[in-house]
């Protein structure tokens, strides 16, 4: 009998297959353009968008390839880049903390139109049956905690009311 995987978040899946494009623009992986927003703060997540990594192809005296830090490529509309620009060595120095080494030396800013993420808002969940709620009861019964009594209960009625609509 084979051993059942454990699940794999989506993440880990797209970050997988992000990857060799990520490279292509200069980025080691997925993980800065997916926490842009985290590292960045609320006023540029959206507001600026990180475009490629340059990294410095210079030799070192002895041949070898040295580790100066790149420069990050972003874009950004006009009144943001004037703000941006103030604040370029905090930003720097938040990217840095991210990777947990200089990485970035040097921002460059470009000024074109960013193109924003729409968050779709979740639909609302049709009220179950009588026969639903009766079977749901049975099934969360037997808990004995209230409270993990109460939030399995909130977590079936969503369950139950999501795969019906995915069926239609």
């Amino acid at each position: 009998m084979r051993a059942r995987q454990g699940t794999k978040t989506l993440a880990d899946l797209v970050g997988k297959a992000m990857t060799p494009a990520c490279r292509k623009r200069g980025f080691a992986s997925v993980d800065i353009l997916a926490s842009w927003p985290t590292i960045v703060g609320d006023r540029y997540g959206e507001r600026v968008q990180p475009d490629r990594l340059i990294w410095p192809r210079k030799a070192g005296e002895d041949g070898e390839m040295t580790a100066d830090p790149a420069t990050l490529v972003v874009h950004t509309d006009g009144p943001t880049a004037l703000m941006l620009s103030h604040e370029i060595p905090q930003l720097i120095q938040r990217i840095n903390t991210f990777y947990g080494w200089a990485a970035v030396g040097r921002i460059k800013i470009i000024q074109r139109p960013v193109v924003r993420k729409h968050k779709e808002k979740p639909r609302a969940l049709r009220a179950l049956t009588g026969d639903e709620e009766k079977r749901l009861e049975d099934h969360v019964g037997s808990v004995e905690n209230e409270r993990l009594r109460e939030a399995l209960k909130k977590l079936g009625a969503q369950v139950i009311a999501r795969s019906d609509d995915d069926d239609s």
